[in-house]
């Protein structure tokens, strides 16, 4: 029972017997919070066809709608804003719809697919917390497209190539003396991070020496020993010198061990993986078959490039003059990959950081150019930054906040806090533990998500981790309450069924506010699809959750006497239970039954 559309065809039929004309499109919103009413009809629009002035228009629809419809009981009219009240036997009817509906929140398979990129590290240090929002964002919103009845193919590119790698490889041959992941009980992928770390700071100091020896920093850049041996490296490994790729596929390997730990901490996973070393040769193939194609152009010194400047963007290099190539080739040659692999899929959504616009306007273009029809249907799902509180969570380097370190740091301010509340004096160590993760990580998820993706964002350890506000934490909480209200009611033998929906004859303000809330939930989801922001769904839980407690702190539940209120205010506290873990499993995060 979808109420917005039962209220739009009653609106039509409404417009049409007043005015005597068919209308399609009209615009039906929330009610403010300061008005009496659920639906607002906003009239200005229709006053071509009533020909009356807005008010008058309002009142018109409004008594017709009283009078006829069967569902609006009473309506107030604010200037050209008709705000509808429902009856509560239309909330009752949409109450027993979704707590009789176990898919209520899944929409029906549609038949289509999509892929979903996220992630997409670079092999030479570990994942930090930029990528803790990429992996919370793009996971997310590939299972808000399941909920929406897509089937969603989840991947991503490692970058597994290219002058970076070669930069880790380069220190570890020179001052790594052998050592390990076993040898220095550090995670693989901090261990090639410390490498990459090395090769820096050792580069720095030989640029800084070749120019106090007259050298140009250009020509000091360049000429850095260890940048000449990294810049080797690559060249070898492109030719496939057996003694690089050996150490290449040594140090992936570390690095591997250590990402999938950290993805398993995370609660992400992935259906395919893709690799740039997998990749960059089909990109070359096209970008060769491009140039043939005088699609692309080559520089006097050999390197390839693409002209853009006629889409209003400048020129771009896709193949080096020593035949190397770039980020862009590897990007071309894995969505051309991606879409052989699967071609069922309506497009390809890549979520990358906002600092990468430019390179995917390229991208797409390109794509494009090359004549690959599907590059329409391509998007890059941006989103900015995460900055900390100065001074609050240190990184194992002093430059990036490292994810590993910040998982942890919120799972033990989880503990701090629940048991300074007393909350674990009922469980097992192991239970107890089980809470904990549960708590500090959705805590961490949540606050990364409630935001915008769009929007650069602040993270606050501290306030993320609170059990009032807008946190993970509170809307944890209210889950387990509503569970231990519906083990009491299990416990007393009240049990809900279909019938009983028939006795329930009135409802309190403080209940329809909470449904008023729970049947914007499907269409919510649909929304957070369409713009590709789990921030819509966690604003949603949160409302939820808010309502709920405000019914909760109103509204007696064992007391009330009436049998069929009882049953009513049970079936109301299971439907928004279930509603809010399908709304927060759709973030990636947990609810406790206990807390």
């Amino acid at each position: 029972m979808n109420l917005d559309t039962l209220l739009r065809s009653e609106i039509q039929k409404s417009v049409l017997a007043l005015f005597g004309q068919q209308v399609e499109n009209f615009q039906l919103q929330p009610t403010n919070q300061e008005f009496e009413g659920s639906h607002t009809l906003v009239c200005f629009p229709l006053t071509k066809i009533s020909k009356k002035n807005p008010e008058e228009t309002a009142k018109a629809i409004g008594e017709y709608l009283v009078a006829n419809s069967g569902i609006v009981s009473r309506f107030n009219v604010v200037k050209g804003f008709l705000n509808l009240v429902l009856g509560d036997s239309v909330w009752l009817q949409m109450l027993e719809a979704i707590y009789t509906n176990p898919s209520f929140g899944q929409l029906p398979d549609n038949g289509e697919e999509i892929m979903i990129e996220y992630s997409s590290p670079n092999t030479n240090k570990p994942l930090h917390l930029g990528h803790l929002r990429n992996n919370f964002l793009g996971w997310s919103v590939a299972e808000i497209y399941k909920a929406n009845g897509y089937k969603v193919h989840k991947v991503q590119i490692i970058n597994d190539r290219g002058i970076h790698i070669c930069k880790s490889m380069a220190a570890w041959t020179l001052y790594g003396d052998g050592e390990t992941p076993q040898t220095s009980g550090m995670k693989g992928d901090h261990l090639v991070g410390k490498y990459y770390v090395e090769f820096d700071k050792a580069y720095k100091a030989q640029v800084k020496a070749l120019i106090e020896k007259g050298a140009s920093e250009a020509e000091a850049e360049k000429q850095a020993p260890i940048m000449k041996l990294a810049s080797e490296m690559l060249r070898k490994w492109e030719q496939k010198d057996s003694e690089v790729l050996q150490l290449w596929s040594m140090m992936n390997g570390w690095v591997y061990k250590g990402f999938n730990a950290t993805y398993e901490k995370m609660g992400v996973d992935f259906d395919k993986l893709y690799y740039e070393s997998d990749t960059y040769l089909l990109g070359k193939e096209e970008v060769m078959k491009g140039l043939e194609k005088g699609v692309f152009f080559k520089k006097e010194d050999g390197s390839v490039w693409v002209d853009l400047t006629g889409d209003g963007l400048d020129q771009k290099v896709l193949l080096r003059a020593d035949g190397t190539s770039v980020y862009m080739t590897q990007d071309i040659g894995t969505a051309i990959l991606r879409f052989r692999d699967f071609p069922k899929i309506g497009g390809q959504v890549y979520t990358v950081g906002n600092e990468q616009e430019y390179h995917f306007k390229v991208l797409f273009l390109i794509l494009g150019k090359l004549g690959y029809e599907w590059a329409k249907r391509c998007y890059h799902l941006s989103y900015g930054m995460v900055d900390l509180p100065t001074g609050k969570m240190k990184s194992r380097e002093g430059t990036v906040v490292d994810a590993d370190d910040l998982i942890d740091e919120m799972v033990k301010e989880a503990e701090q806090q629940t048991r300074e509340l007393g909350k674990v004096e009922d469980l097992t160590p192991q239970e107890a533990r089980q809470l904990f993760e549960m708590i500090g990580l959705g805590a961490l998820k949540f606050f990364l998500l409630k935001v915008d993706p769009k929007k650069r964002m602040l993270f606050d350890p501290n306030e993320s981790i609170q059990l009032q506000g807008f946190t993970g934490p509170f809307i944890q909480y209210t889950h387990a309450r509503i569970r231990a209200i519906l083990r009491k009611a299990e416990s007393l033998g009240i049990t809900v069924a279909k019938e009983d929906f028939k006795v329930i004859k009135s409802l309190e303000p403080a209940e329809r506010e909470v449904l008023q809330v729970l049947q914007t939930f499907e269409g919510k989801i649909k929304e957070a699809a369409r713009e590709y922001a789990p921030s819509i769904v966690a604003n949603l839980v949160y409302e939820l959750a808010k309502e709920y407690n405000q019914f909760y702190q109103n509204i007696p539940i064992f007391n009330e006497a009436d049998a069929g209120k009882l049953k009513g205010r049970i079936a109301l506290s299971k439907a928004v239970a279930d509603a809010i873990k399908k709304g927060m499993q759709l973030l990636g995060i947990q609810v406790p039954e206990r807390m």
